[in-house]
């Protein structure tokens, strides 16, 4: 079941190959992403110390959350991948000028995962043929249901 997705992702980058990732986080984070309060429009992931840490994702604070700890919207949050992915995405963020994007937040069997992307940057041209090709799908499907229409 989908919390969030980031949709600006798919605009600006070609996503090549897809990863899920679960997520360190604190009590008073699960319970904000539960009840919905998480954006990750803004937000990417960094390789630091060996790690993949999400960084930019937005989780506003519950108002009922305890109030000795001091909550931190938009902290690093690590991703806890194998080993072998992980090396697998450092070569290719280091060496081959990918980037890694975060795509979508979901529940898994209770957890809460997050799909990453090996994603490689659209120039706009790309953006501007990406955008032409989804306004054509959608007046074929405009056409489609018109001519059933009338049949």
């Amino acid at each position: 079941m989908s919390i969030v997705d980031n949709k600006k992702a798919f605009h600006d980058f070609f996503i090549e190959e897809r990863f899920e990732a679960g997520l360190m986080l604190q009590g008073w984070e699960v319970k904000s992403i539960r009840a919905g309060r998480v954006q990750l429009k803004e937000s990417y992931v960094v390789y630091l110390r060996g790690d993949f840490w999400l960084m930019g994702a937005h989780i506003s604070p519950l108002t009922s959350a305890s109030s000795h700890v001091l909550p931190e919207p938009t902290r690093l949050r690590k991703l806890l991948l194998n080993q072998r992915e992980i090396e697998k995405l450092s070569i290719k963020v280091e060496r081959a000028g990918y980037t890694v994007a975060a795509l979508n937040m979901h529940y898994k069997n209770g957890f809460i995962k997050l799909d990453i992307g090996l994603a490689k940057g659209k120039k706009q041209h790309d953006k501007r043929n990406s955008e032409k090709d989804r306004e054509w799908v959608r007046e074929k499907a405009q056409i489609v249901r018109a001519n059933n229409k009338y049949s």
